[in-house]
């Protein structure tokens, strides 16, 4: 026979006797309420955050956060390229070159175009600038390529204008096969178009249309699958 204490007895002695055990109290309610006012909250928080998320997906509010994210992660929203204009349409029609945007192709009547001839064959400058006024354009001066460009264009041509005539040089550069552009500093938009080594002729219209279309060919829009 022992004198025991257990817990949550209030410090009452009790004697054990045999395999009889004195019967523990209950906690006091003052625990019990804390205990359910916790679990209440719990409850209430869960309901809350699962009408949270399914009022996300109905109303497309993930979309919108991932856009925004992609939108802070690279500093700025993901823009579709502007396709550049041909001859013909409404960006270029009637619009001399220089005037309006730059990179728009114009109409080859608003293109002057000098033709330098940087090769050892003789009479190459005027029968290409022949060819190039049968196709419409404007041609201006007629000779031998200067002094730093003769004897040095080793490809077909080499296509050389301003930053006024960036769409002008791309008319000029599609009526040559492998034609390297370069720009320049100079202020109007006129081109030069320079005779190199192995040029022999200009592309017929048709292959020169094709060329262009090609060269104003808008980049394809990326696309995203659920990534930046």
């Amino acid at each position: 026979m022992s004198m025991l204490t257990p817990q949550g007895l209030k410090g009452k002695q009790y004697r054990v006797t045999g395999n009889s055990y004195p019967r523990l109290g209950r906690p006091p309610k003052k625990s019990r309420k804390v205990i359910a006012a916790l679990a209440g909250l719990l409850a209430l928080a869960l309901i809350a955050l699962g009408g949270l998320q399914l009022y996300d997906i109905f109303t497309g509010r993930n979309k919108n956060s991932s856009a925004q994210a992609c939108a802070t992660a690279s500093g700025k929203p993901l823009a579709a390229p502007t396709p550049g204009a041909t001859p013909g349409s409404p960006a270029a029609s009637g619009a001399p070159a220089g005037q309006g945007d730059p990179h728009a192709v114009p109409q080859p009547a608003a293109v002057t175009v000098n033709i330098y001839n940087a090769t050892t064959k003789a009479g190459l400058a005027g029968r290409t600038a022949e060819e190039f006024k049968k196709r419409g354009f404007t041609i201006g001066k007629v000779g031998n390529a200067p002094a730093e460009l003769d004897k040095k264009v080793p490809g077909t041509a080499q296509v050389i204008a301003g930053p006024a005539g960036a769409g002008a040089g791309t008319l000029v550069g599609s009526q040559i096969a492998g034609a390297a552009v370069t720009a320049d500093a100079r202020t109007d938009a006129s081109v030069d178009f320079v005779i190199g080594d192995s040029y022999n002729a200009l592309l017929d219209e048709t292959q020169a249309a094709a060329a262009l279309a090609l060269a104003t060919k808008p980049s394809p829009t990326p696309t995203t699958t659920g990534s930046c």
